[in-house]
């Protein structure tokens, strides 16, 4: 008798093993359309008077079976004799045919177009981006806009915006002078400059001049002698004198 028990006594099913893995590797709903898609067009060619080999297939060939396809739409596309032309939203029914829209129709085209590929077609040689197709695609945009009163404007990839760094930037202004070794060159103060600011003059700081600054004993007679040769240059003294 053929054992199916597992070790710890539970039916092992052998088609479990198999079906977990189909549900892991279960296509995309994009890949299964794209295979709908590519099986659809097989059947036209074949179907085609005379049958037609996928390696003869041109952009002609392209827009016969896209026409071909108007048949099963499901669009209201009004012709211009119908009142209701130009109408996003007609009041009332009218005898205008229905059609495939264009953004089916240019989604299919590129399903196809991958699926050409995918099956052995050569990139040069695929008849579903051959430039008649592009401009019957763009036709049927134009017509069904103006038909339906739907205006299709294509999405722009939003940019990072650079300008702001560069605004920032500018709004700074220009920077101050500097010297040979870096330093910010001093200007002159601006009216109504506070107390106590300090100064850049031929590379050292100048501190204003403040009676409370403390200095060593031994320094005492320098600091005093540039302290008065400071009062009398106008009351800077440069750090360098306390280092």
């Amino acid at each position: 008798m053929c054992s199916c028990m597992s070790s710890g006594g539970v039916a092992a099913s052998p088609n479990s093993d198999s079906s977990g893995a189909s549900a892991a590797v279960r296509p995309s709903r994009y890949e299964s359309q794209k295979r709908r898609d590519w099986n659809t067009f097989g059947q036209y060619l074949r179907n085609h008077r005379p049958p037609l080999a996928l390696s003869r297939c041109s952009g002609a060939h392209v827009l016969e079976f896209l026409r071909y396809l108007d048949q099963f739409g499901k669009t209201k596309v009004h012709a211009a004799p119908c009142p209701f032309y130009g109408h996003p939203c007609p009041p009332a029914p009218c005898p205008c045919p229905l059609r495939q829209a264009w953004g089916s129709l240019d989604a299919l085209v590129g399903r196809l177009r991958a699926a050409f590929e995918e099956n052995g077609g050569h990139p040069d040689a695929n008849p579903f981006g051959a430039r008649a197709v592009r401009l019957y695609l763009r036709e049927v945009r134009d017509c069904q806009a103006k038909a339906r009163g739907i205006a299709y404007v294509k999405k722009k990839r939003k940019r990072p915006n650079n300008n702001s760094s560069s605004s920032s930037s500018s709004n700074r202004g220009p920077s101050p002078p500097q010297l040979a070794d870096g330093t910010p060159q001093s200007a002159a103060p601006p009216h109504g400059e506070p107390e106590g600011a300090m100064h850049y003059f031929h590379g050292h700081v100048m501190m204003p001049l403040d009676d409370g600054l403390p200095v060593d004993g031994r320094d005492q007679e320098a600091a005093m002698e540039s302290h008065a040769a400071a009062a009398a240059a106008g009351g800077l003294i440069p750090l360098s004198v306390f280092n």
